[in-house]
């Protein structure tokens, strides 16, 4: 059996991830802060470890550094879980040398995930290794997709999008990938009957024009900023270099598609099934999710494009915004709609 070290200060995260954990096949071993977290990794030698940044006595990064100081902990794979988003605490983690940056809250679903991959891969390398014992580890090697978000970080060449502005058009030749390192942006296209249809939304850390990675390919939507916005820009063929070069990211980025599809194939469900009231609650949430850490924050975006997101008339999306209103779900200050009753519009049916 499996084990995992969770260090983690919060009592009840702790115990329902320990439970969680166990329920999915693992042995796991738990520690309440930073320094209790490093004697017990030395002592026990998990088969990975899940660690919490913000922490009495030894904060994650701390816990981070002490085990890579340590032969017997340096190759332990170490997954990130913290409420700390931005883009610079992803990347002083991932710099650090941690596997994976998990932020909460997380579904069950993408830590069972984050943890089986970085199993499956920590054997992986531990076979290569074993096949490979006069090799030397080359300190530029891109293993995972944190890392290639730091290679975009250190190489691409930084632009920046006033809102409202594309990035890159619909029906035009694709020949870069991004990272956002600020701002949010929408993807969209028409319909046939000239309807615009925003096909998803991203936020800082996440990739854009991943459609495609072959040059010849014209992209199959639209990407325009719904705030001020700053990329991290690469062309097609520096990614299909890295790619052939590390045989580990091919599988990461298959997964990353995945994921967008799915997501994609969830917002066009509820958009064909769910009532007017529904699709216009769980768009409000949607976004208030993409562009605030705090759902409780105002949201600044156009009726249209929530209209969009939703995939019903604009009036429609106005009539029903105006009985959130009344019904307290929601106030709104100009083109700024503030959730004030998060968990009711949740089951909004």
């Amino acid at each position: 059996m499996k084990t995992i070290l969770l260090i983690e200060d919060d009592k009840i995260l702790r115990e329902n991830t320990e439970e969680l954990l166990e329920i999915s096949g693992y042995q796991v071993f738990t520690a309440a802060n930073g320094k209790i977290g490093i004697a017990s990794a030395i002592e026990k030698l998990p088969d990975l470890i899940v660690c919490d940044i913000m922490m009495p006595e030894v904060d994650g990064y701390g816990v981070l550094e002490a085990l890579s100081s340590e032969e017997s902990t340096l190759h332990i794979p170490f997954i990130f879980l913290s409420a700390i988003t931005e883009h610079k605490s992803i990347r002083k983690g991932m710099d650090l040398g941690a596997d994976d940056y998990l932020t909460k809250p997380f579904e069950e679903e993408e830590l069972i995930s984050a943890i089986e991959s970085r199993m499956a891969k920590a054997k992986l390398l531990h076979d290569i290794n074993v096949n490979k014992k006069e090799q030397v580890d080359d300190p530029d090697e891109i293993g995972n997709l944190n890392q290639l978000k730091n290679y975009f970080d250190d190489n691409g060449e930084v632009i920046k999008i006033n809102e409202g502005n594309t990035i890159y058009q619909e029906g035009i030749r694709s020949t870069n990938v991004y990272l956002i390192l600020k701002g949010v942006v929408k993807c969209h296209t028409m319909d046939q009957d000239g309807k615009e249809l925003i096909t998803s939304l991203y936020h800082a850390d996440d990739f854009l024009g991943f459609t495609s990675l072959m040059n010849n390919v014209v992209n199959q939507e639209t990407a325009t900023a719904l705030e001020p916005v700053e990329l991290a820009s690469i062309s097609k063929e520096q990614l299909l270099q890295i790619v052939s070069e590390n045989h580990t990211i091919p599988l990461e980025l298959m997964a990353l598609l995945s994921d967008n599809i799915s997501d994609i194939k969830h917002q066009l469900l509820q958009m064909a099934y769910s009532s007017v009231r529904k699709k216009t609650a769980q768009t409000l949430l949607q976004f208030a999710e993409i562009m605030n850490n705090d759902a409780s924050e105002p949201i600044r975006i156009s009726r249209a494009d929530l209209a969009s997101v939703a995939g019903i008339a604009t009036e429609s999306l106005i009539r029903t915004l105006s009985g959130f209103k009344k019904e307290g779900l929601i106030e709104i200050e100009g083109r700024n709609i503030r959730i004030k009753e998060l968990k009711v519009l949740k089951y909004v049916t």
